[in-house]
């Protein structure tokens, strides 16, 4: 592929020698000969002037580079597209393995992949052209959508719709119970779970999340969220669309996430919250009760700004505890007549 040929897969301007050729793609640090490469910061400049690449994208034109430039809007989601120009998803046989378990009453949409040692239930639907990759359970009355990828060892219980295009990543558990309990005669008594989960389109979800079922109802993950690694989330709460959970971040129950909401990594909600479209959490930070839209960090969470003027304090703490005391000590001998 040519550089004009990949500037009109990303709509860019080419400035340079439009007919050089690009093979693969690099890291702008690790870029080699025939490779595309890409800078979103002005700190990375210093990379160019040594690279070894063929191609570089850009935002905004850099004055005198010595190699040809791709002029696009956002260079990382240019970066994507070479991607996946030179590294295609890898293509799945559309077949049934006659090692998985199909029950007689479940509905396999056309070109579906099916690989060994899957189970899908009584009543389960799987649409056209979804992926279920080995030793993923798909429960009964469970509805997966279309172009769905499943991969290895995911979970999917009863009662579960999924809908087009989402992601699960392996190890993941998707409608297993929430965590209910009420105390009575000394024990805690199970409380029945028996809602479902609705994942909406284009959702992505990491490795070894558990998202669980509802108590009544259904937990729901709006379309378009994406949900990293290791993550916990709770009976009956609901995320907004477009919002990025990232990895280890924990939802109490009923709590409720609006949409394009950034919750960074380690990120506690305690159960009933509600976190407000838009908002963004950084990470570690515990939320708790109705948080407007803003910029929070810290335990409990408080706006950043304020966050960041109380860490600076927080290191001056001991000196600051030693002055007190010397001024303590000054008073109470001001207080006694003595002299300083």
């Amino acid at each position: 592929m040519n550089i004009n040929e990949f500037a009109r897969i990303v709509n860019g301007e080419v400035i340079g020698d439009p007919e050089k050729v690009i093979t693969g793609v690099s890291g702008v640090k690790e870029a080699d000969e025939g490779d595309i490469t890409f800078i979103t910061s002005s700190q990375y400049l210093k990379y160019l002037v040594n690279t070894k690449a063929s191609c570089v994208i850009v935002k905004d034109v850099i004055p005198d580079l010595s190699i040809p430039q791709i002029k696009v809007p956002n260079p990382y989601y240019g970066f994507a597209k070479a991607i996946e120009c030179f590294y295609p998803k890898a293509a799945h046989p559309s077949a049934i393995s006659k090692e998985a378990f199909i029950a007689e009453r479940a509905s396999i949409g056309s070109n579906v992949s099916i690989y060994p040692f899957a189970v899908v239930s009584s009543n389960a639907i799987i649409g056209d052209k979804s992926v279920i990759m080995p030793g993923v359970f798909i429960g009964e009355n469970t509805r997966i959508g279309r172009d769905c990828l499943i991969y290895p060892n995911v979970t999917i219980r009863e009662g579960v719709t999924l809908g087009d295009r989402v992601i699960i990543h392996s190890g993941t558990v998707i409608g297993s119970d929430g965590y209910g309990y009420v105390f009575e005669k000394g024990e805690h008594y199970k409380i029945p779970q028996v809602g479902g989960v609705i994942i909406e389109d284009d959702v992505e979800i990491g490795s070894n999340v558990s998202i669980d079922r509802a108590t009544i109802g259904n937990t729901i993950v709006r379309k378009g969220t994406k949900i990293d690694n290791l993550t916990q989330i709770a009976h009956n709460v609901t995320i907004g669309q477009q919002s990025l959970i990232v990895a280890q971040v924990a939802i109490g129950g009923s709590a409720e996430i609006g949409d394009f909401v950034v919750l960074g990594g380690q990120v506690a909600v305690a159960d009933h919250s509600t976190v407000a479209t838009g908002t963004i959490v950084g990470g570690k930070s515990g939320l708790k009760g109705d948080i407007a839209k803003g910029v929070y960090s810290g335990v409990p969470a408080i706006p950043h700004a304020t966050w960041l003027r109380a860490q600076a304090l927080f290191a001056k703490l001991p000196e600051m505890n030693k002055r007190i005391r010397e001024l303590e000590k000054k008073i109470e001998r001001l207080e006694k007549g003595e002299k300083l």
